[in-house]
């Protein structure tokens, strides 16, 4: 039996399969290793009644997690895991490597990632290229959910929302400036409360006004990350994976005709495919 673990810093999906059949699966909240201590990990594990009655049954385990770019952070990962997961082997690697082979599988490409946060490497079908991308919420993740719910707050904050939106964001979440900037400078867990507000753009996709902020993102996505990384990598096949990615393939497309270029592929979710790879 194995398990495949694919997550942001929102949300951790989960699939356990058996002779390459999926028997269960859950979400929790995402097990990012800079900003969930070893405790709170557990916690989230202990209120999956599915992990806790394949915990023992589970040989191997494949996980994939935003924050686990280094192996001092992947070490600490893998050792919380283990005291779950006791029999398993555990292997961790950051989410860039798990979305290079849920798009590419063995196959050389560029592969930008644009979930709750964002990222852009040459993959050569074996690991991603190093690079200076990974900068968190604060500082990148140019596109993404984080940037653009922090762009809709900011927005909000500053009464520059139509009058039709700012009175949709209030009725939805009751929020004013103290609350919103006490539960970003102030409480734990800033890039989750901030990419939660992806949702107001799903439900609100036709808006022009999102749209544009969803453009402009995406656009500074392409200069930041995939531009760049396409003059050490020309001609190569550009894959897209991420919820953002996934929901808005249109604009996303749009935005790579403006620089002629195409997308190869775009995987909304790469939990599926990364059982799929490692189930058989």
């Amino acid at each position: 039996m194995i398990a495949v673990v694919y997550s942001g810093s929102k949300t951790a999906y989960w699939k356990i399969a058996q002779d390459g059949k999926t028997i269960a699966e859950c979400n929790m909240p995402g097990i990012n290793p800079c900003f969930n201590d070893q405790k709170s990990i557990l916690q989230f594990l202990n209120k999956k009644s599915i992990l806790v009655n394949h915990a023992e049954s589970i040989k191997k385990i494949y996980v994939f997690a935003a924050g686990a770019s280094s192996e001092e952070r992947r070490n600490e990962l893998a050792e919380t895991l283990g005291m779950f997961f006791r029999y398993s082997k555990i292997t961790v690697k950051d989410d860039l490597y798990g979305a290079a082979i849920s798009a590419c599988y063995n196959n050389p490409g560029i592969v930008g990632l644009l979930g709750s946060g964002a990222n852009c490497a040459y993959y050569d079908g074996k690991k991603p290229e190093k690079n200076n991308f990974g900068l968190g919420y604060i500082l990148g993740d140019e596109g993404s959910a984080n940037y653009l719910g922090k762009t809709l707050l900011k927005y909000f904050v500053q009464d520059k929302l139509p009058k039709d939106l700012h009175k949709k964001f209030e009725l939805k979440y009751n929020l004013d400036r103290p609350q919103i900037l006490e539960r970003v400078y102030k409480r734990p867990l800033a890039q989750q409360f901030l990419s939660s507000f992806f949702d107001f753009f799903l439900e609100n996709r036709n808006d022009k006004f999102l749209l544009g902020i969803i453009e402009k993102g995406f656009e500074s996505y392409f200069n930041t990350y995939l531009l760049p990384t396409l003059k050490l990598h020309p001609g190569k096949e550009i894959h897209f994976v991420g919820l953002v990615a996934g929901n808005f393939q249109e604009e996303l497309r749009a935005t790579a005709k403006k620089h002629d270029l195409e997308i190869t592929s775009i995987t909304k979710e790469p939990i599926y495919n990364l059982l799929n790879y490692y189930s058989n």
